[in-house]
C-alpha cells in the first residue's frame, strides 16, 4: 500500500469504526450494573454512559494514548498496511466475542492486532517490551485490584448500615449508584477512547502529517470520543446479561460498589497512562461483591471462561492481525 491521502482518510475512518465497535461492545461495563439492578433503563443508561464517555476528554489528558502511540510497537517504523491490519484483527475479534456474549477487552484486541501486524513487518526489533509487558501484567492486575477494592468496599458498607432499614438502604443506593455509573462511564471514556487516539496519532506521524513531533491533534480527540459515545448508544445487550446478571446477583448497593471500585482502577490506570482494560476493571469488581456475599455467590464457571476469553485476546487478535498483513503484502507490496 503506498501512504496515500485516500487511503490515510480510509484507514483513519476504519479507526472510528473500531471505537464505534468498542463502545458498542464495551458499552455492557459501563452499564451493565445498572441496568441489572434496574436503577436505570437501558435507554437511559446508555444514553448517560455516551454523555459522560464523550465529556471524558475535558477531565484528563491523552497519556494512555501517548502510550499506545509510542509504547507499544517502533511509530518510527510503522505503515498504513499495519494500521489496517491491526484494527482488522482488533474488530474481528471484537465481533467474534459480541457474539459470543463474551466480556473481553477492545483495548487488548487493539493491542494485540498491532503486535501481530508490526511483527511480520520488521520481527522483534519493531516491538517495545517495556511497554508490552506493562500493558500484559496490569491485564492481571487491573481485576484482581478490582475486586479487592470492591470487596473492602462492599464490606463497610455491609457492616456500616446492617442495621439499616432494608427499603431506606435500597432506596439510597439506587440514588448512589447514578452517580458512581456516571463515574465509571466517565472513567471507560477516558480509558477506551484513547486507544484509537493513539493508533490514529502514530498514522498520521508515520504519513507525514504531524511533523518531527508524535501528538494527539484535538480533532482526532474528538472525533474517538464521539465514536466510542455513538456505539455506547447502541449498546451490546447480549453482554450486559452476563456482565449483570449471570456472574452475580446484583442489587443496588453491589453496582454502587462495584462502579466505584472498578472507576478508581480505571482513573489511577489513566493518570499513569497505563492502558488497562474496562472489561477487567469492571468484572473483577463483579467478582469481589459476589465474593463479600459468599463465595457461592459467584459463577466461577462463568468466571473461568471470561478470563479464557481474556488470556486469547492478544494471541487472537495478534494472529488474525498478521495474516490480514501477509495477505495484503502478498498481493500489494
Amino acid at each position: 500500500m503506498d501512504t496515500t491521502f485516500l487511503g490515510i482518510v480510509l484507514i483513519i475512518l476504519l479507526a472510528f469504526i473500531f471505537d464505534f465497535i468498542n463502545g458498542f461492545h464495551d458499552s455492557a461495563n459501563a452499564i451493565a450494573t445498572v441496568v441489572s439492578t434496574r436503577v436505570l433503563s437501558p435507554r437511559s443508561a446508555v444514553m448517560m454512559a455516551a454523555f459522560f464517555n464523550f465529556i471524558a476528554f475535558a477531565i484528563f489528558g491523552v497519556a494512555v494514548a501517548a502510550t499506545i502511540a509510542k509504547g507499544v510497537v517502533d511509530p518510527h517504523a510503522v505503515n498504513k498496511t499495519v494500521i489496517f491490519s491491526a484494527l482488522v484483527g482488533a474488530i474481528v475479534w471484537d465481533l467474534y466475542t459480541w457474539r459470543a456474549a463474551l466480556p473481553t477487552s477492545s483495548s487488548h484486541a487493539l493491542i494485540g492486532g498491532l503486535v501481530g501486524a508490526a511483527y511480520v513487518k520488521g520481527g522483534v526489533k519493531m516491538l517495545i517490551f517495556s511497554g508490552i509487558n506493562k500493558i500484559v501484567l496490569f491485564m492481571f492486575i487491573s481485576p484482581i485490584v478490582g475486586l479487592v477494592l470492591a470487596f473492602i468496599i462492599m464490606t463497610l458498607v455491609a457492616r456500616g448500615f446492617y442495621k439499616g432499614d432494608a427499603a431506606k438502604l435500597n432506596f439510597a443506593f439506587r440514588k448512589l449508584q447514578l452517580v458512581s455509573s456516571a463515574f465509571y462511564s466517565l472513567s471507560h471514556g477516558t480509558n477506551d477512547a484513547q486507544k484509537t487516539m493513539g493508533i490514529v496519532a502514530v498514522l498520521l506521524y508515520s504519513a507525514g502529517y504531524l511533523g518531527d513531533k508524535l501528538y494527539v491533534p484535538l480533532w482526532v480527540v474528538l472525533m474517538a470520543h464521539a465514536a466510542i459515545a455513538l456505539g455506547t448508544l447502541f449498546g451490546g445487550w447480549r453482554i450486559v446479561k452476563t456482565m449483570g446478571k449471570r456472574i452475580a446477583h446484583l442489587r443496588p448497593v453491589h453496582g454502587f460498589s462495584a462502579e466505584t471500585a472498578s472507576g478508581l482502577v480505571l482513573f489511577g490506570s489513566a493518570h499513569f497512562g497505563i492502558p488497562v482494560s474496562t472489561t477487567h476493571a469492571i468484572s473483577g469488581s463483579i467478582l469481589g461483591v459476589g465474593m463479600s456475599q459468599r463465595a457461592t455467590g459467584v459463577r466461577w464457571i462463568l468466571a473461568r471462561k471470561i478470563v479464557g476469553a481474556w488470556i486469547l485476546t492478544i494471541p487472537a487478535s495478534a494472529a488474525v492481525a498478521a495474516a490480514v498483513y501477509l495477505v495484503l503484502r502478498i498481493f500489494y507490496l
